[in-house]
């Protein structure tokens, strides 16, 4: 039986996200366009073999444009033990609120 992917919604993300890191799952030139502030840039095709660039004490936000990627690499960190939270929206929704960007590698 499958669980659900963990998921916060934007505001949740904006509360906590100091206290944990937030891992964008986008391309680079999809990074660079707009970003949430402080997010670690990490593919989603690199983040299996870069796990050991995360911290497995802290949350880790994931986030990608929209939802869906994010959906799926949240599924692979929690799978290797990660206490890992799909960010509803992603950054499309975090632009559309208003928020602060970051613009840029």
């Amino acid at each position: 039986m499958s669980h659900p992917t963990p998921e916060i919604t934007l505001d949740e993300f904006a509360a906590e996200r100091e206290d944990g890191i937030t891992v964008d799952v986008r391309e680079r030139d999809e990074y660079a366009q707009g970003h949430v502030p402080g997010a670690r840039l990490v593919p989603m095709g690199q983040l299996a073999s870069r796990l050991d660039e995360l911290d497995r004490s802290d949350r880790v936000h994931v986030i990608c444009a929209s939802g869906n990627r994010s959906k799926a690499m949240t599924d692979l960190l929690v799978a290797q033990g990660f206490d890992a939270v799909s960010v509803a929206g992603g950054t499309q929704a975090w632009i559309a609120s208003g928020r602060a960007i970051g613009v840029g590698l």
